[in-house]
């Protein structure tokens, strides 16, 4: 059976998810983006993640147009600015994030990373949107292990849903102490850029001869192969952003690619851990 991830008081969902950074940026792209979200849902990838500051709101257009009539079937994720999530200024960007979704609540609404508005501010807001129904749950996104247990310290900071982070394989800093805790307090971590933008974050990832002849071995692709690694760790979940079908199925059937021990020391062996505390990565 496929790997699935569990957010407090939802079903379990399949442990990859569909990302939309860079969509909506092109008028022309729009169609082929929303059909390939739309394949993605009927492949059983219903988590969609998006944010008010993709395509200033274009990507959240896009996510629209692909969960038309079917937003039953969506687990729906949308992120703030930190400079919008506190009072009115928070409840406008929801209701405007609402609309451009064409829905009238999100499963989940993140703060998409720290700014100087402090966090309890930020926690009364979230509270206020679940009791207006305009959203389920609420999380953090780009917080790192002293970001969390001072959200943990503050009143109600233990009702995060998630935190969604950067991590690959050339990029596992949160292993250090992130990763752990989260796992210890049962909170899903969510990677975005799990294929380092298709290597752009990191060149050589794709292109390494170790990974190559792996995923030539297994019949899968490198992607596949780096899906497969970054979902192998418990309760962490994957949100490749895939902007065409072809590319939905390849991240699709990645949830099926099971790796052994052997394999998953030959990946890390190529991309080792910093061994020591590093600062969060960030894009």
């Amino acid at each position: 059976m496929a790997k699935q991830i569990l957010f407090p008081q939802s079903q379990p969902l399949p442990a990859i998810g569909q990302g939309t950074w860079y969509m909506g940026e092109k008028p022309a792209q729009r169609t082929e983006e929303a059909n390939a979200l739309r394949a993605g849902i009927d492949l059983g990838l219903t988590l969609i993640d998006t944010a008010e500051m993709y395509a200033d709101g274009g990507a959240e257009k896009v996510v629209g147009d692909a969960i038309s009539g079917r937003r039953d079937e969506v687990f729906l994720v949308s992120k703030v600015y930190p400079w919008n999530a506190a009072g009115q200024h928070a409840i406008a960007a929801c209701e405007a994030s609402l609309k451009r979704l064409k829905t009238d609540y999100l499963d989940l609404y993140l703060l998409h990373w720290r700014g100087d508005i402090p966090l309890e501010d930020t926690l009364k807001v979230m509270q206020q949107l679940i009791q207006q129904g305009k959203i389920r749950r609420w999380g953090v996104s780009n917080f790192d292990y002293a970001d969390m247990q001072e959200l943990w310290r503050e009143a109600g900071g233990r009702g995060c849903a998630t935190n969604q982070v950067l991590y690959h394989l050339a990029s596992r800093g949160i292993e250090h102490d992130l990763l752990p805790w989260c796992q210890q307090q049962k909170i899903p971590v969510m990677a975005y850029c799990p294929l380092a933008q298709a290597g752009r974050l990191r060149r050589g990832l794709m292109n390494d001869p170790a990974l190559n002849e792996l995923a030539n071995r297994k019949g899968v692709t490198v992607a596949q192969l780096l899906l497969a690694w970054v979902i192998h760790h418990d309760g962490v979940m994957a949100i490749p952003k895939a902007g065409s079908v072809a590319h939905v199925k390849e991240n699709a059937a990645a949830l099926e690619v099971t790796l052994s021990q052997e394999e998953i020391a030959l990946m890390e062996k190529a991309f080792p851990a910093p061994g020591r505390k590093t600062p969060l990565d960030m894009v």
